[in-house]
């Protein structure tokens, strides 16, 4: 049976729906505030203070996320070329796929005691690495999907249904599985299949989840999306390819747009990463919320990003990426300024009365903000870099993304991480977070609206 365009738009649109547990589940609202809680309790069974090792714990979560960027800005570039010259991208795609697999099903080793914490750094961001390298290559079939005025749209409609699958697979985390302090559910039942909670069973189940996750819904991506037939050479040269990449990479120098876009879009989407990153991490250490509560947090904000993802799209179709990339950075800088200047205690200096839910409400509506604007923020760029690709080269344009979305990918968390460590505040850590959706935004100033359309159809 042939496979239709239809199918193929929605099997594309399924790698978002499969992979978003790992950053919703995994990377923010649950894996990652257990794993801070664990470490912060290690540490302070060393004897460190309590702010010192919630700063410690935050430090070596920046630094996973800091060497997995940093190995992900070498490869993506080099792999990207390879499947440019080759024309094959899903080899790559299953590769990544298996690894990924494997890596999350293992992290239901992270065990309450913290034995052994970081063989489970490494497991996590080894599948971190594995997600954002088949992103690469998924994201480099989009702008064969349909065209121009239609990319906006299809990358907004894909992001927002990733999202929703993110809503779904939390929904079922916390009315099933993840335990709170007390041992149950957000139902107020213990986690199914008999897991103890004593031992976090629940909540560490979360890693198997996502891999059988992943496992069921790429089925129709892999039976509906195909390489595109090429005659390129299956197995290029490692010297052809380098030489190629060089070329482009010197290219992009002579094209204001594109390295204005590319310069400012590295450095908010490294920004908003390390957000999505330490978000949840944040409102462990700082606001001493426990599972559910962050759980909760996380549905508000998958749920904000559907939302505004598909809206963003709309728009994007109708006005262009520019202005809706324009609207979701302003955003994150007011959202990032709230996490600096917030703590239980205080807002901006104003003490709070003791046990005050006001810093619970105001990161409630910040957990929007982030979803919201960090949906609509990643499907506009995915549509403002098509408008930067030559029909005949997008591999190669989405190589270039995926260069620069990844060449700095280390950079806030190792700001984070040495703010954290200098000022002691886990607060304070997020300074640099601001500082660079401020340079992004600048940078936005010297983008054409469309690209550089007008030159691939002079």
């Amino acid at each position: 049976m042939a496979i239709t365009h239809k199918k193929r738009i929605w099997g594309w649109m399924a790698f978002d729906w499969a992979t978003q547990p790992f950053y919703t589940l995994g990377l923010t609202f649950i894996f990652g505030p257990y794993f801070a809680a664990v470490a912060a309790e290690y540490y302070l069974g060393t004897g460190m203070s309590a702010n010192a090792a919630d700063a410690q714990a935050q430090s070596i979560w920046g630094v996973g996320q800091t060497v997995s960027g940093i190995l992900i800005a070498i490869s993506a570039p080099v792999l990207g070329a390879f499947a440019d010259t080759s024309g094959r991208k899903m080899p790559w795609i299953i590769f990544f796929s298996i690894i990924y697999v494997v890596a999350t099903a293992m992290l239901w080793g992270l065990t309450p005691d913290g034995a052994n914490l970081l063989w489970m750094l490494f497991i996590f961001y080894l599948g971190f690495f594995a997600a954002e390298s088949a992103l690469n290559f998924v994201n480099a079939i989009l702008p064969s999907l349909g065209t121009n005025e239609d990319v906006g749209r299809i990358s907004g409609s894909g992001a927002a249904f990733g999202y929703w699958g993110g809503v779904v697979s939390l929904f079922a985390m916390l009315l099933l599985l993840a335990e709170s302090d007390a041992g149950v559910t957000l139902l107020g039942n213990p986690p199914l299949f008999g897991l103890d909670p004593d031992l976090r069973e629940g909540t560490r189940s979360v890693g198997p989840f996502i891999a059988i996750w992943f496992a069921i819904f790429m089925i129709p991506f892999f039976m509906w999306v195909r390489d595109t037939p090429t005659t390129k050479d299956a197995a290029p040269a490692l010297s052809n390819v380098l030489a190629n990449l060089w070329a482009t990479i010197k290219s992009v120098f002579k094209r204001k747009s594109l390295f204005n876009f590319l310069l400012g879009s590295m450095v908010y989407r490294d920004a908003l990463n390390a957000l999505y990153a330490f978000g949840g991490v944040y409102a462990a250490l700082v606001l001493d919320w426990q599972t559910i509560q962050i759980g909760v947090f996380g549905i508000i904000a998958a749920i904000a990003a559907a939302i505004a993802t598909w809206i963003g799209g709309l728009c994007d179709q109708r006005y262009g990426p520019k202005p809706v990339i324009r609207v979701c950075v302003w955003v994150l800088i007011a959202v990032s300024t709230i996490i600096v200047g917030m703590s239980r205690e205080q807002l901006f200096g104003f003490p709070l009365a003791a046990g005050s839910n006001i810093p619970d409400i105001i990161f409630f509506v910040c957990g929007a903000g982030i979803g919201g604007a960090g949906g609509a923020l990643y499907a506009a760029s995915r549509s403002m870099m098509v408008r930067h690709a030559h029909p005949k080269r997008p591999t190669e344009a989405f190589g270039l993304f995926a260069l620069t979305g990844k060449a700095t990918a280390f950079l806030a968390p190792a700001l984070i991480t040495l703010f954290t460590v200098i000022s002691g505040n886990t607060q304070l850590g997020f300074l640099p977070v601001i500082f660079l959706f401020i340079i992004g935004l600048i940078l936005l100033r010297w983008v054409n609206r469309d690209g550089d359309r007008a030159e691939w159809s002079a």
